[in-house]
C-alpha cells in the first residue's frame, strides 16, 4: 500500500475527545481535522468522560467524595470539495465546558450551622457550564501542497452555578450565592494554513480561533446574609471571554502502511476570569475586604497559567477493513493552586483506538483513553492569587471513551 493513501486509511482523529479533561474548561481540543480530509467527507462522533475527583478539606484532614460528574459531548463536521482549488466545511463541537457536584455528605466542619465545606447539610456545590461552536471554512489550495483556509465561527455560552459551605464563608456570606447564567450567542473567527505531501503521508497545519466575546443575561441570587438585600438589585450582564487558541497538527509516514502523529495545542487561559455583577459588587464590600486584603474584589473563577497540551501516537493500517492507533498526552494544567469548582492540575494519558472499515468510502471507529489526573491544591475565588488554599486533590483519574462514523462521497 502507498503512503500517500494512509490519510485515508487511518484516520488519527479515531476518538472524537481530543481534550475530553484538559485544562481549566477545555473540552474538545477544537480540532479541524475533519476539514483537511480528501475529497468530500461527513464525520459524527460522541465522547463520554467518566471522572473520579476527590480530595480532602484542609481544615480536618476529612474526606471529600467525587465531585466529577459525568458528561458527554458530540461532535460533527462536513467537508465539500467544491473545485480543485476550493473548499468549504462545517465543524460543530462543545470546546469548553465544567460538570461537578460535591456531595452533601462529607463531614460537617461547623456542628452549630450543619455545613461542611462545600455543603450547608441540605444543598451542596456545583456548576455546569456548556457552550457550542459552529465553525464555517473556506479553504484555498493554489496547489496539492498548499492550503490555506478562514471563518467564522459562532459560540453559544451558558452555565450554572451553585456555591454552598464554608469554602465561601458560609451561608452567610457567598456561601448562599446562585447564578444562572443564560445563553449568549456571539461571533469570533480562525484562520491557518496545512501543507502536505501525499507520497509520503506528510501532513502538518497551523490553526489559530480567536477570542470570542460574550455579554450573558444573569439571575443572581443570595439567598441568606449578608447579601441578602442585593436581591432587589437589577440584574443585569456578565461579560464573558472564551480565550484564544493556537492548534499545531502533524503526521508522517513512518514505514509501509504506519504513521506517525503529533498535536500540540495553546489556549490562554491567564486572560480568562468570570466575575457576574452582584457577585463582584459584593466581593467590594467593607467586611469583605477587611478578611480578603483585595480592595478591588476577586472573580467567581479565574487562572493563573496559560494551557499547554500534546498528544503523540502512531497509526497503523493492519488490512483493508481494519486500522488502530496508539497515543500518549500530557496537560499542564491551568496553573496551582487552582479553582475548587474544577480542582485538577492537568494529566498524562493513554489511549487506544481502532477502526473498521467495511467499504472503502465509510467507517466506524472507537476508542478509550486513560487520564492520571494532576494533583491539586483547591482555593475558592477569593483566595486566587494566593497560597491560600481549602483543600488538596490527589491520587484521581479519568476514563474516556467515544465512537465516531465517518464517510466518504
Amino acid at each position: 500500500m502507498k503512503l500517500k493513501t494512509l490519510s485515508t486509511a487511518i484516520l488519527l482523529a479515531t476518538v472524537p475527545m481530543t481534550g475530553a479533561f484538559a485544562a481549566a474548561l477545555d473540552r474538545s481540543g477544537q480540532s479541524i481535522s475533519a476539514f483537511l480530509q480528501p475529497g468530500n467527507y461527513f464525520e459524527a462522533g460522541i465522547s463520554v468522560l467518566d471522572p473520579d475527583v476527590s480530595g480532602k478539606a484542609n481544615a480536618n484532614n476529612s474526606n471529600l467524595s467525587d465531585m466529577g460528574d459525568d458528561y458527554y459531548f458530540p461532535s460533527a463536521a462536513l467537508k465539500l470539495q467544491l473545485t480543485d482549488n476550493f473548499s468549504f466545511g462545517l465543524i460543530y463541537d462543545q470546546p469548553f465546558g465544567a460538570d461537578a457536584t460535591y456531595s452533601t455528605t462529607d463531614q460537617v466542619l461547623n456542628p452549630l450551622t450543619g455545613e461542611g465545606l462545600f455543603h450547608n447539610g441540605s444543598e451542596s456545590t456545583k456548576v455546569e457550564v456548556k457552550t457550542q461552536n459552529i465553525s464555517m471554512l473556506f479553504g484555498f489550495q493554489p496547489n496539492e501542497n498548499l492550503n490555506f483556509y478562514a471563518g467564522p465561527v459562532y459560540q453559544t455560552v451558558k452555565g450554572d452555578v451553585q456555591l454552598r459551605g464554608l469554602a465561601y464563608g458560609g451561608s452567610s456570606t457567598f456561601g448562599s450565592y446562585d447564578a444562572n447564567i443564560k445563553e449568549d450567542g456571539s461571533v469570533g473567527w480562525l484562520a491557518g494554513f496545512a501543507y502536505q505531501i501525499p507520497d509520503i503521508a506528510l501532513k502538518a497545519s497551523l490553526t489559530y480561533r480567536s477570542e470570542i466575546d460574550h455579554d450573558a443575561k444573569t439571575t443572581e441570587t443570595f439567598n441568606t446574609g449578608l447579601f441578602a438585600g442585593f436581591n432587589a438589585l437589577p440584574n443585569s450582564d456578565t461579560s464573558i471571554t472564551t480565550p484564544q487558541s493556537v492548534n499545531l497538527d502533524f503526521q508522517t509516514g513512518i514505514m509501509a502502511d504506519t504513521v506517525a502523529f503529533a498535536n500540540v495545542r495553546w489556549v490562554e487561559w491567564s486572560n480568562f476570569s468570570i466575575r457576574p455583577p452582584k457577585f463582584g459588587t459584593a466581593s467590594v464590600q467593607a467586611p469583605v475586604v477587611a478578611s480578603t486584603g483585595k480592595p478591588n474584589g476577586f472573580d467567581l473563577v479565574a487562572y493563573s497559567d496559560d494551557q499547554i497540551s500534546a498528544t503523540v501516537g502512531v497509526g497503523r493500517k493492519v488490512n483493508d477493513q481494519w486500522a488502530g492507533n496508539v497515543s500518549v498526552g500530557y496537560d499542564t494544567g491551568a496553573g496551582n493552586p487552582v479553582s475548587t469548582l474544577g480542582p485538577t492540575e492537568g494529566y498524562w494519558n493513554v489511549g487506544l483506538g481502532l477502526q473498521f472499515s467495511p467499504a472503502p468510502n465509510y467507517f466506524i471507529a472507537g476508542g478509550v483513553k486513560y487520564f492520571w489526573l494532576g494533583d491539586a491544591n483547591a482555593q475558592s475565588g477569593a483566595q486566587f492569587n494566593t497560597p491560600a488554599t481549602v483543600a488538596k486533590f490527589e491520587d484521581n483519574h479519568a476514563l474516556a471513551y467515544g465512537l465516531k462514523i465517518g464517510y466518504r462521497f
